[in-house]
């Protein structure tokens, strides 16, 4: 970055001032309104953008991301920092699931999106063309949906690029939170994967669960943001150790095969959801109409990181997602550890990474 004037849209911030406001984005036959803050320090740093609320039903993070902006000062910058606590406001502000009210579709299956595609590729379009292509790193943040039990951790995807693959694994490992998942590839359609395809150091952070809004759990989201740009050299150091992670990589997604009533196994406490071994029953899933069950066994073995706490369920509809701990030998065998979420589908479900 240099003594630049940081603009989005028509929104700008000439160095050592902090803008808030809107910049409408054009959809085709809709608009969005994204409500963005832009923090210009006055020395030179790297440029960070940060997103939340680009699912619906997902609270926590928006809260923190209004927080941040409000903790950050362009005096105390290096770099530039960009704020966008509503990525998504049709998900976000007539909606409740991950997917979009307007078209059906979750964008965080279509990144880096479409100009010339529908209402939401083209949403996913406009955040990378004026955030995310002019980041040198990008964080996304997420929790646990309405609907969805999940542990605390924070996600990236190996590009193969070995300088930026260490200072992602660096980036992921700053924000505090012990687990850090590992996708052994940068496919797939979730932002920080088509981020990470196009050289940005970028990362998936999840902290809370099934939508729930509480003041400790942003302020805790907060001081991991704040723990990770001092890290950056954003901010000053505060001479803090980096806390200890555990390294993991996904074992197995698991889908519903069937409609009805989902009856899960394992606990609601994100605390303790547990872990299983390959063939275990995770639960069932029970026809309302004439109470026939379908009993759901894990594919393979592995530790539950989410899992869904809601009763309905339809085939397609992500259950539970498992990880096993890191082992680099498992890098060699990329097939048989699947990174939940790599396609595009529309449906509700959210398998994370």
């Amino acid at each position: 970055m240099d003594d630049a004037t940081l603009s989005v849209g028509s929104l700008e911030a000439e160095p050592g001032i902090k803008a808030r406001g809107t910049v409408r984005a054009e959809l085709g036959t809709l608009t969005a309104d994204i409500p963005l803050i832009l923090v210009n320090g006055t020395r030179p740093g790297p440029r960070v953008v940060i997103t939340a609320g680009v699912h619906g039903g997902e609270f926590t993070p928006i809260d923190a991301a209004v927080r941040l902006a409000d903790r950050l000062e362009p005096g105390e910058v290096r770099g530039q920092v960009i704020i966008c606590p509503v990525a998504n406001p049709n998900a976000v502000y007539q909606g409740r699931l991950n997917v979009s009210p307007v078209d059906g579709v979750n964008i965080n299956r279509v990144f880096p999106g479409d100009p010339d595609g529908g209402p939401t590729e083209r949403l996913a379009a406009w955040l990378f063309a004026n955030l995310v292509d002019g980041a040198d790193v990008y964080v996304d943040l997420h929790c646990g949906g309405i609907d969805q039990v999940l542990r605390d951790f924070v996600g990236y995807r190996l590009t193969g690029d070995p300088d930026l693959d260490k200072a992602t694994a660096e980036l992921a490992g700053s924000f505090g939170i012990e687990d850090v998942m590992i996708g052994l590839t940068a496919e797939g359609g979730n932002s920080h994967a088509a981020a990470a395809r196009r050289g940005i150091s970028a990362v998936l952070v999840e902290v809370g669960q099934r939508g729930q809004r509480d003041e400790p759990t942003a302020l805790r989201r907060v001081e991991g943001l704040l723990t990770a740009l001092r890290h950056l050299g954003v901010l000053d150091q505060d001479g803090s150790a980096p806390a200890p992670i555990r390294e993991w990589v996904w074992s197995a997604g698991v889908t519903a095969e069937a409609t009805g009533l989902w009856y899960p196994e394992f606990s609601f406490d994100a605390d303790i959801i547990g872990e299983v071994a390959e063939g275990d029953v995770l639960g069932r899933i029970v026809d309302p109409a004439d109470g026939r069950e379908h009993t759901v066994n894990a594919p393979a073995g592995g530790r539950i990181v989410y899992g869904m706490h809601g009763l309905t369920v339809r085939p397609g509809t992500e259950l539970a997602a498992l990880a096993i701990p890191w082992d680099p030998d498992t890098a060699t065998r990329p097939n048989t550890l699947p990174v939940p979420g790599m396609g595009r589908g529309s449906d509700e479900a959210d398998p994370r990474p």
